[in-house]
């Protein structure tokens, strides 16, 4: 082994560890859920992403035994060469008519879908005009880019501020194409884009729009079809991306919009292209959780009972919540140490609620984010409150 990028990679671990920024991942040992055993701990699980309790429930299980059944285990190639198998197609029907657009692209994760739509809808005479606090995966799509984006030549704008959005927009007539791209849900900070002033700021400066639902989806809008639906913006944004790792509780992403795209995606998303087709019982899964989005809506009232519950809870006892709008409920801690600190002695009392530290979020804007979902039960919520009570009440000593 190479000696110099040995010795390099243990002095930056020793950094990381240094500055309170290095993590270890914990393996769960049971189906994800509102509490789990996690290390070989039962614990009240406040960082997983699966908002509906979706992953674990038995008509999708059924769907992809079934599935594996009739299909086999995998597909065998990637989707042109080969690995298109109809249950497949399946999906993106019903994905398209769920999100009322003419067509959708199934990418094997959001961050995928990210990396593979962006960079092939835009050249480098265009540009793309982001928010500063888009998630990573939109963030290395516009990377691979060859359109102009970069914030020190100003076309970052400022969280959420369409004044600013609107200035850039003035100084971007010149590129042939302009694309605006938001997060629907902002993920470490739990805020709602202002979607319908992109929208008419867009449509006002000749720009296209792409907002990035991973954390709206199955959380927002009619049934969880996310935040188009949720402002009824229907046919005024030109691109969505979905997660079918979160809400729906299995894994994917997917690109929604106009046959146009999708057929040009198939042509040039390079993830798409060169990646090997989902498991047939994943698009059964998938299918099987839309089916419950659409015709149950108790998961979903279930998560927003909790969220509001959670938020109440925590506000009621001097917590910052950070003014988060939706079930992503951050409690703001500021330094990276402190965060490490609380973390570790939340997990010593028996709930997982991970801390979000740089370069994730700013230096000195750590926190721990807390995820509650259509999962936990009032008693999680309640044992949740006592724990992050004593821990404070440890730490302020």
């Amino acid at each position: 082994m190479n000696q110099g990028l040995q010795g390099w990679l243990s002095d930056s671990i020793q950094e990381l560890h240094d500055a309170s920024l290095y993590k270890t991942p914990r393996v769960l040992e049971s189906p994800a859920g509102g509490r789990v055993t996690m290390d070989g701990k039962e614990v009240i699980n406040f960082s997983s992403n699966n908002y509906l309790g979706l992953a674990n429930h038995p008509k999708v299980k059924q769907a992809a035994t079934e599935a594996i059944e009739k299909w086999g285990v995998g597909a065998g190639a990637v989707r042109w060469i080969g690995g298109t198998m109809a249950i497949h197609d399946e999906l993106e029907e019903r994905l398209a008519s769920f999100k009322h657009v003419e067509s959708v692209l199934v990418f094997t994760s959001g961050f995928t879908a990210n990396s593979g739509c962006i960079p092939a809808v835009v050249t480098k005479k265009d540009v793309i005009i982001s928010d500063e606090l888009n998630h990573a995966s939109i963030i290395d799509g516009v990377r691979l880019s060859a359109a102009s984006y970069r914030k020190k030549e100003g076309w970052v704008y400022k969280h959420k501020d369409m004044g600013h959005l609107e200035e850039i927009l003035k100084n971007a007539e010149s590129f042939e194409k302009r694309m605006i791209i938001t997060d629907g849900v902002f993920s470490m900070d739990g805020d709602i884009a202002p979607l319908p002033e992109i929208v008419e700021l867009a449509e006002k400066y000749d720009a296209f729009v792409m907002v990035d639902d991973a954390h709206a989806s199955g959380v927002l809008g009619k049934n969880g079809a996310g935040s188009t639906s949720h402002f009824d913006l229907y046919g005024r944004v030109d691109i969505q991306l979905g997660t079918l790792s979160k809400a729906l509780g299995v894994v994917g992403g997917y690109i929604a919009g106009s046959a146009r795209l999708k057929e040009w995606l198939i042509n040039r998303g390079r993830p798409y292209l060169f990646s090997t087709a989902h498991p047939p019982a994943v698009a059964a899964a998938l299918i099987a959780a839309l089916d419950i989005m659409e015709n149950d809506p108790e998961p979903m009232d279930r998560l927003w009972s909790n969220s509001r519950k959670w938020k109440k809870m925590l506000q009621d006892e001097g917590f910052d919540t950070m003014g988060s709008e939706t079930p992503i409920t951050p409690v703001y801690v500021g330094g990276e140490k402190e965060a490490q600190q609380m973390e570790q002695m939340l997990w010593d009392e028996g709930v997982y609620a991970l801390a979000i530290v740089y370069p994730t979020v700013g230096l000195g804007k750590a926190r721990i984010r807390t995820m509650p979902s259509a999962a936990h039960t009032d008693q999680d919520l309640d044992d949740a409150l006592k724990a992050f009570k004593r821990v404070r009440d440890q730490l302020s000593k």
